[in-house]
């Protein structure tokens, strides 16, 4: 199976390939990829949430057939599906605990998705799709030791160790978001307080550069949130450019915690590279090396310098490459 999988590659027929799926809150991506990771062709629709889980499964399977149709592949010429989900998974059953964004709890999300199209199916927490889909094609490319993190709404976070994800009892392992950065911080969702998602997500930099405004510290950031009735995370690296000394506060307390964090999970597992993605690395260099003094003042030595932190490359595509990848890895290595 293997030989024939990688020769079909090389000859560039692509008579057999892979289903990617990255289900979120709002929309579920679905790719047809080949066996080196390239997307052949892909799509999305919008999640159907308040339909519920059976709901949401049955779109995405009817999704997938549509998809195949369109693009000539039958069932027969498909290895499997990878799919990935916003929350802990039992990656032995592809059973999701629960996903909050996505109204599901205790769902047999690997055994409905078989029964529906008759293809092995292979679940994994969507944060850890993403890292995988970096390693495998984009920005981790070259290394099986690394940590993937998403600086969006949130903070998530994959950590991969000789190229295995690292998942933990329940499925939560690599919840980088959640590392306590400061004991006295600020509340999390999660009920601790001054998790590194308190300071560095992109909700954490415009609920500072609100208080900013609020609090007079800021003319740039008050008009700003007067004419568009709120803020974003640009908005402070725009304010910053402009010399705004309350946006350039918010951006360095941001970079400082998420370096700081970022350097407790590099002392402990020496990774080759962080790979940075999300809405706020958008922000390039002026971040990023504000993140890296950060880390390097709390990294031991020997594990920053043998450590690249870097810009995520695949976009929105990660999460349906690392899946991809599951199904890649459980079919033909």
């Amino acid at each position: 199976m293997k030989d024939e999988f990688w020769t079909r590659g090389v000859l560039g027929l692509a008579k057999r390939m892979i289903i990617g799926v990255d289900i979120g809150g709002t929309t579920i991506k679905v790719a047809l990829l080949d066996e080196l990771g390239n997307i052949i062709a892909k799509t999305q629709i919008p999640t159907p949430v308040p339909e519920g889980e059976d709901a949401i499964i049955h779109q995405m399977a009817a999704t997938i057939d549509q998809l195949m149709e369109e693009h000539g592949f039958s069932k027969e010429e498909t290895y499997g599906i990878g799919i990935g989900v916003p929350g802990p998974v039992d990656i032995e059953t592809g059973f999701v605990y629960e996903a909050v964004n996505l109204g599901l709890k205790d769902t047999a999300l690997k055994a409905k998705t078989e029964a529906l199209t008759g293809l092995p199916t292979y679940v994994e927490n969507d944060a850890n799709a993403a890292a995988l889909g970096e390693m495998w094609c984009g920005a981790g490319r070259g290394t099986d030791n690394l940590i993937a993190v998403t600086l969006g709404t949130g903070i998530g976070g994959g950590i991969i160790i000789d190229g295995k994800i690292v998942h933990g009892v329940k499925g939560v392992g690599g919840e980088i978001g959640h590392v306590t950065v400061n004991p006295d911080g600020p509340l999390c969702n999660c009920g601790k307080k001054g998790c590194m998602e308190r300071y560095g997500s992109a909700t954490a930099i415009i609920l500072g550069l609100e208080k900013a405004a609020m609090e007079g510290r800021s003319m740039y950031l008050a008009k700003q949130l007067a004419e568009k009735g709120s803020l974003t995370a640009k908005d402070a690296f725009d304010a910053a450019a402009e010399g705004d000394s309350a946006a350039q506060e918010v951006i360095d307390q941001a970079a400082f915690y998420t370096g700081f964090g970022l350097s407790h999970i590099a002392n402990l597992l020496n990774p080759a590279k962080i790979v940075i993605g999300g809405g706020v690395s958008a922000a390039g260099d002026v971040l990023f090396k504000l993140i890296r003094k950060s880390f390097d003042t709390y990294t031991w030595k020997i594990a920053a310098e043998s450590c690249e932190i870097l810009p995520a490359t695949l976009g929105n595509d990660a999460g349906v490459i690392g899946a991809g990848w599951l199904v890649k890895q459980a079919q033909v290595m």
